[in-house]
C-alpha cells in the first residue's frame, strides 16, 4: 500500500500534516509516532522471543524426563 506513494505524495502528506496541525505541533507528533511506532517493535520481539523460545523449553523439558526414565 504505501509502495505507491512516491515522494510526491509524500510531500502532498506533509503540506496537509502542516496546514492542519501547524508548524508547533508537529514535531511533538512525530515524537509521539517515533515513541509509539519503537515501543511496538520492542512488543513484537518479545512475543517472537517467547514464542521462539517455548519450543526449546518443552525440548529441555522433554529430554529430562527421558534421562530421569
Amino acid at each position: 500500500m504505501l509502495q505507491n506513494i512516491g515522494i510526491p505524495g509524500l510531500i502532498l502528506i506533509l503540506v496537509i500534516a502542516l496546514v492542519i496541525f501547524g508548524p508547533k505541533k508537529l514535531p511533538e507528533i512525530g515524537r509521539a509516532f517515533g515513541t509509539t511506532l519503537k515501543e511496538f517493535k520492542k512488543s513484537t520481539r518479545e512475543l517472537v522471543g517467547e514464542d521462539e523460545e517455548k519450543p526449546k523449553e518443552e525440548l529441555q523439558r522433554t529430554e529430562k524426563k527421558s534421562t530421569a526414565i
